[in-house]
């Protein structure tokens, strides 16, 4: 498989130098827009080949390869006015009347784009590395999450943008657990770059068993996103997995009331990483009932999925250990999922899950609407062997959820996993941070004495190692 990490770091070494991307963030914009229309491009001229009527709404000269592709072509000031003059002004206008849908998401993409570089010679270079990049012989589709996932390895502050992305062990264990079937409607309603989507297309098309059942797969996996370039690169990844016209909208989850959603509006299957620890801007809180009003977008977002769920609809979704617990609106939010749904398992992950982007305990919680909760199962996911904590060169891998696989369809209480009757939840404040009993039985099963002696062994062991620095400095 090409190096896409190390193109995608020579490409961004090439934009520090140009005066118009001085910021990560004007970087990966710029990035965006170029990785849109290639992969776009070759996907169109794809369809033009395999659709009888099909035409594609870019101009011919506008395609990639034809001002793009050749690494001798176009540079300097003659590129630079082509894309400046030429290539946005036209796409940014391009003809909507014709209702075709992919015409309105180039129209989209670079009507909220620019152009950020300002020299054309830095401009070729930036693209003739892109041109390495062959994602129709990619062996591996996820590819471009890679990419992504580069970019934002690479941002001191991946935070600025907002966005945390989801490892792909975690989006393949929802996916394949809440097992979304042919026909039924799917949802992630903070899409981001569409990692849930990507993997809900890729567990259907393994399951589809003739040519209407693939054809349905773009318009039943459905995402919502409200940032533009998550918008743009979500498109991006799901063109490049061959979802013709993707089923993204591009808006705030949470500025429609509660109350305008109607029964077409419902969905089967939710799977999503709402975002946590924001505030809700617009006074977005309004359109929720009086009851569970706040400004943390997590607790809203758990409301909101619980409402767009159908009777019998299937939930897997990513919260922090600070939605599990904590009164007033926290609580009451807590009591209408359990309430209303049958929250049948959490999983609870080690901290370090989606470092180097965010730091702090999450869960994963299995949920079905239409009954009440009885009791929940917990499942504590724990680190390899011989690791401190993931990081970005040793992530989280699906492997490590086999033996959470085998329990799944067979539960029973271990070391790892436990089980809490509902009474037991709802008298202690609907709160669901509830830690390992058996760990617990570990520490009361050693005496004082004992524990004591394991401290002074730690102390002992401390002082042996200073004692080996003290004579390796002198």
């Amino acid at each position: 498989m090409t190096n896409v990490s190390g193109i995608v770091k020579s490409a961004r070494k090439i934009m520090r130098q140009d005066t118009g991307t001085g910021s990560d963030e004007l970087r990966i914009l710029q990035l965006g827009w170029m990785l849109f229309l290639k992969i776009f491009s070759d996907k169109d001229k794809e369809l033009e080949l395999l659709v009888d009527d099909y035409t594609s709404p870019i101009p011919p000269e506008l395609h990639w390869d034809e001002w793009a592709g050749d690494d001798e072509g176009m540079t300097g000031d003659e590129l630079l006015h082509f894309v400046d003059r030429k290539l946005f002004p036209t796409l940014s206008n391009i003809d909507l009347s014709t209702g075709n849908k992919r015409a309105v998401l180039v129209h989209e993409v670079f009507d909220n784009n620019y152009n950020y570089m300002k020299s054309g010679i830095h401009l070729r270079q930036v693209i003739n590395k892109l041109n390495e990049i062959d994602f129709n012989n990619s062996k591996d589709k996820h590819v471009f999450g890679q990419i992504y996932e580069t970019f934002l390895g690479e941002l001191q502050s991946a935070g600025t943008l907002g966005e945390f992305y989801t490892p792909r062990a975690i989006t393949d264990l929802m996916t394949e657990l809440t097992d979304p079937q042919h026909g039924e409607t799917v949802l992630d309603p903070a899409c981001g770059t569409g990692g849930f989507m990507t993997a809900a297309i890729e567990h259907l098309k393994g399951t589809a068993s003739n040519v209407s059942d693939r054809d349905a797969i773009g318009k039943n996996v459905k995402g919502w996103e409200y940032k533009p370039l998550p918008y743009m690169l979500a498109n991006t990844n799901l063109i490049l997995h061959d979802i013709t016209t993707p089923s993204i909208r591009y808006g705030d989850s949470l500025e429609r009331p509660l109350t305008e959603y109607t029964k077409k509006d419902k969905v089967d299957v939710i799977l999503a990483n709402p975002p946590f620890g924001g505030v809700v801007s617009n006074n977005n809180e309004n359109n929720f009932p009086q009851t569970y009003r706040t400004k943390e977008s997590a607790d809203l977002f758990l409301i909101l999925m619980i409402h767009l769920l159908k009777q019998g609809g299937r939930a897997a979704i990513v919260l922090p250990d600070g939605s599990l617990t904590g009164d007033g609106v926290k609580e009451r939010v807590r009591q209408k999922l359990l309430e209303d749904c049958n929250l049948h398992t959490i999983v609870r992950l080690p901290d370090s899950v989606f470092k180097p982007y965010a730091s702090g305990a999450t869960n994963i919680l299995f949920f079905t609407k239409g009954k009440g909760t009885n009791n929940i199962w917990y499942w504590e996911h724990r680190l390899p062997e011989n690791y401190k904590a993931y990081s970005k060169t040793k992530p989280i891998q699906l492997s490590e959820f086999y033996g959470f696989k085998q329990w799944w369809n067979n539960r029973t209480e271990s070391d790892q996993s436990w089980q809490v009757d509902i009474s037991a939840v709802k008298k202690n404040g609907w709160n669901l941070d509830i830690k390992n009993p058996h760990r617990a039985e570990e520490l009361k099963e050693r005496t004082s004495s004992e524990l004591l002696d394991e401290l002074h062994l730690s102390f002992a062991k401390g002082d042996e190692l200073l004692n080996q620095l003290r004579k390796e400095l002198i």
